[in-house]
């Protein structure tokens, strides 16, 4: 990118990143930049081949609950929003991957537009991580914003503290989703002087102007401007959160630097106190900690233009060897065909989503659609969701069960022919839709033939006489369980998810336990009466708002199921 020729010198990054051995740990690792040379005598930033990799060659690479993670070789096919087709990965440092993603502007509680976002990006790493690759995932807060310090002022508190504070609330709702940290997540309050750094060198290298203590990106200097979107630079608008400035050369020119206004924070630069532009940052920090060569970019599909667009540009400006090989961008969460967001104020936070239903649910309903295709929010989708996820640890569970009746050592060290075939089809199936272009859906569809196969082998009289039973259901559990842990949907335990899928359910038909069983025990009564008018009913006004009920040999039991209307509903739309 960029058509610089320019003698420059190297600026040193920061110090290799440590990582954890620990892969499911949530301990985020909290770094704190070193501060730039005051010589200011560096003209760019380095490359990851230039200077000490930012990833600890010790990292295992390893997926948790994965004896072996797939090679590094297994080819890896994604969608570049800068070529506008699937391309194999190719890192630039072979066997391992820098990926930086744009992060929250922390000013609210977060909606699940942003959900999809960084559970995208989480099966991305994850998977990335499966294959073998070490990884240094960088996802910033953006801590210093015109909407932090408008929403401040509103609730006459400090821009940096409010700023804190949703930075936790986001870091919680990371964690209930099951999104493993990154491995660093810088702020931009900490990394002020990166900042003014790279500032000054866009404007020793003539792509940017000084107006009353401004400094403005010019792209008309940058003949590539609009490579990523496609977009012509006479179509263009003005960049986003700033207004449209006469002072500007084009209207398109966008801000670096904002001098400071009165109640606003500040810092002291070159150009006067003042405060950074939005898009500065992310190629401040991301050059900070990966270099200005890296691997991976992503964020959503709103962000190619301006945001991505405009750092491509300043990137280039500081550094003419600034290349990221992967523009990775994931689609909308929609409402009504209209994109979820808080400036239209057609959100769902994802603190409200998770009242009532399992953050599971959640992240299954946010990868049952391909990463890069819009989803339509709705009530049937999450129910769905819900009904799935109950599905699978019920099964798993029940597997479980039946296998912690027998020693482990008991176990035979072979399984079936059929059961290694099963198995063998459904690991190939997730490698090749995982490989191409992360096509969770069809995983998520393949997980139904074993999840079948452990049912029948412990509920059909033909299942329960297989030979080597409890083997193949020992190996189905395992595999089973790899896959889920790569798609972020394990948890620690089945039975303490089960019972929390049952509670979520009861609170959205707004019944407690003990009136469940009350009615169970009604409808019973009713049967043995004969009175199957009065049975019936029961069961269908439970059917009505999610309780299915289960009747077996040992009496009759209850799951979450999809309400009896919302089950017309999903027909109806299939």
């Amino acid at each position: 990118m960029g058509s610089l020729i320019l003698t420059l010198k190297c600026y040193k990054p920061l110090a290799s990143i440590k990582f954890s051995p620990f892969i499911n740990s949530f301990h985020t690792l909290q770094l704190r930049p070193p501060k730039p040379n005051n010589r200011r005598v560096f003209r760019c930033f380095s490359t990851l081949n230039s200077s000490p990799n930012v990833i600890d060659d010790k990292s295992n690479g390893k997926t948790d609950g994965d004896d072996k993670p797939a090679s590094a070789s297994t080819q890896l096919w994604l969608y570049n929003t800068m070529s506008r087709k699937r391309e194999l990965f190719k890192p630039k440092v072979e066997g391992k991957v820098g990926m930086y993603v744009c992060g929250v502007t922390a000013y609210d509680l977060s909606h699940i537009g942003h959900a999809r976002v960084y559970v995208t990006f989480d099966v991305l790493y994850r998977y990335l991580r499966h294959l073998g690759y070490e990884v240094c995932y960088v996802r910033n807060f953006t801590d210093v914003d015109d909407k932090i310090i408008a929403r401040a002022n509103e609730l006459g508190e400090d821009p940096i503290s409010l700023s804190r504070r949703y930075c936790e609330e986001f870091h919680q709702d990371m964690v209930d989703l099951h999104c493993l940290p990154p491995s660093v997540e810088p702020r931009v309050s900490d990394h002020m002087p990166h900042i003014i750094d790279m500032i000054t060198q866009i404007l020793d290298n003539g792509f940017a102007y000084r107006v009353d203590g401004d400094v403005y990106f010019c792209v008309d200097k940058f003949p590539e401007y609009g490579q990523l979107s496609g977009r012509k630079l006479e179509d263009n608008r003005a960049g986003e959160r700033v207004a449209v400035d006469s002072r500007k050369k084009n209207p398109a020119d966008f801000a670096l630097w904002k001098s400071a206004k009165e109640g606003e924070p500040f810092w002291e630069s070159p150009w006067g106190p003042g405060r950074p532009g939005w898009h500065i940052e992310c190629s401040a920090m991301s050059a900070a900690y990966l270099g200005h060569s890296f691997d991976i970019h992503g964020g959503g599909m709103d962000l190619v233009f301006p945001h991505h667009e405009n750092e491509i540009a300043q990137s280039c400006a500081a550094c003419n060897n600034s290349h990221i090989s992967y523009w990775i961008h994931n689609g909308f969460v929609t409402i009504d065909s209209e994109k979820m967001s808080k400036s239209l104020g057609n959100f769902f936070t994802i603190r409200q989503v998770m009242e009532l239903y399992h953050p599971l649910a959640l992240r299954l309903f946010l990868i049952g659609t391909h990463y890069r295709s819009p989803i339509n929010y709705s009530v049937v989708q999450l129910e769905s969701a819900s009904e799935r996820i109950f599905y699978i640890y019920q099964t798993l569970h029940d597997c479980e069960k039946a296998l912690s009746l027998l020693d482990a050592a008991a176990l035979k060290d072979s399984i079936p022919p059929d059961t290694v075939t099963s198995i063998n089809k459904f690991h190939n199936d997730f490698l090749a839709s995982m490989s191409d272009d992360l096509h969770t859906t069809v995983v998520l569809a393949a997980l139904s033939d074993p999840l079948k196969t452990i049912n029948d082998l412990l509920h059909t009289r033909k299942g329960k006489k297989q030979a080597m039973r409890l083997e193949s259901l020992a190996a189905l559990e395992k595999t089973i369980r790899n896959v889920l842990t790569v798609l972020g949907l394990m948890s620690t335990g089945y039975s303490e998810v089960l019972l929390q899928l049952k509670e979520k359910a009861l609170k959205r038909a707004n019944l407690t336990e003990d009136q469940v069983l009350q009615r169970i025990e009604d409808r019973t009564v009713a049967r043995k009466n004969k009175e199957y008018e009065k049975s019936d009913a029961i069961r269908k006004d439970l059917a009505a708002v999610g309780i299915a009920l289960m009747d077996s040999p040992v009496g009759t039991t209850w799951r979450p199921a999809l309400p009896l209307a919302l089950q017309e509903q999903a027909v109806a739309t299939s």
